[in-house]
């Protein structure tokens, strides 16, 4: 079969996988004597579960696999992959840290999980993706440093020239913070990551937020804005949305994991947060084409964009677990922490937030 012309190959040699691995397992403080439980499916790639085995024999550590038949995707958060499978979740909570190689986010055995101090480290993308992603230097105290300014905010405003116009309040949920590995009890982490995310206090969302072409849809959809996207904010929920195609896309998504006709938790305003890896690209999907392996992580962290997402908060504590989720990296925001500029039209100011890129 001929690959299509938009689609570009892998851009790596695979032998390289198994060292690239080891890198992230040194990262991660995986050592000798310590557990790692891989949690796999039927879709994972072969040879990251080599890699991984390779990486925890190379560092004296004792590894094994737990494959499933459920298939986590971003179209399907919250999946419970384990809570169903006896001895399942007694196993990973023995773990020094749990490789997923799946999505398991918003599911309700995770925080139960590293609630025991495993750490937890994600693993989706493309090869030569995790290559190009690997955290730099200074990437985690750029991280550090940005959750301890988001902790102790009141307020936050976002802005845009398109004219989104946001505020909410935060202190209800705690921040989530990612650097691209688990070196931390208790941390949950994705490689090729960087950048930090909270929930806003339930019912303090007001305003518009406008999505602009060039803005990536990467959940549930992998696609950028095509026409802009208005939406009307009030209360924590998305009252109203206006455009073209993007806008319908947005509606039916919602509509359809609705859970009965009043429901409006798909219309809820979920985390909210920044990227800060200079190693992340917006233009993956120019580069690449739309498979979502390829923009999982650059998508979401390239530096200075503002992450707005809708429907569940229960990855933070709350109840709401719908599947109305959608996340949609914007470009070109403002964002204002209690009257602080740290992002002035997509550009970060802060520059203790600030990381430099790495030739790779």
């Amino acid at each position: 079969m001929r690959t299509p012309a938009a689609v570009r190959h892998q851009e790596i040699n695979s032998g390289k996988i198994p060292s690239l691995f080891l890198k992230q397992f040194r990262m991660s403080n995986v050592k000798k004597g310590e557990t790692v439980a891989l949690l796999s499916d039927v879709t994972t790639r072969t040879e990251y579960v080599e890699a991984a085995f390779a990486a925890a024999d190379e560092l004296g550590a004792d590894c094994y696999e737990m494959r499933v038949n459920m298939i986590p995707s971003w179209t399907k958060v919250g999946v419970d992959t384990i809570g169903r499978i006896s001895g399942m979740l007694e196993a990973l909570k023995a773990a020094d840290i749990v490789v997923a190689l799946h999505i398991p986010l918003f599911t309700s055995w995770l925080r139960e999980v590293m609630g025991t101090g495993t750490r937890f480290l994600m693993i989706i993308d493309a090869p030569d993706d995790l290559e190009l992603l690997l955290a730099p230097k200074g990437l985690k105290e750029a991280v550090k440093y940005a959750d301890a300014l988001y902790t102790k905010t009141k307020e936050v405003r976002v802005l845009s020239d398109a004219g989104t116009d946001l505020t909410y309040a935060r202190g209800d949920f705690p921040v989530m913070s990612q650097w691209g590995y688990s070196d931390e009890p208790g941390h949950f982490d994705q490689w090729g990551v960087g950048h930090i995310h909270t929930f806003p206090d339930e019912g303090s969302a007001n305003g518009t937020v406008v999505m602009s072409p060039g803005d990536i849809v990467i959940l549930p959809y992998c696609r950028y804005v095509h026409d802009e996207v208005r939406l009307e904010i009030r209360d924590g929920f998305i009252r109203k949305i206006e455009g073209g195609l993007d806008a319908k896309l947005m509606t039916d998504w919602l509509d359809d994991n609705k859970v009965s006709e009043d429901d409006l938790d798909p219309y809820a305003v979920s985390h909210l947060g920044w990227g800060m890896n200079p190693q992340s690209r917006w233009y993956n999907i120019a580069l690449h084409g739309d498979s979502p392996e390829r923009s999982h992580a650059s998508a979401r962290t390239f530096p200075g964009n503002f992450l707005f997402s809708t429907g569940p908060n229960t990855q933070g504590g709350g109840s709401r677990s719908t599947n109305g989720h959608y996340d949609v990296p914007m470009r070109d925001c403002t964002v204002i922490l209690d009257n602080k500029v740290v992002i002035d039209r997509g550009g970060i100011v802060d520059e203790k937030m600030i990381v430099e890129r790495e030739e790779r």
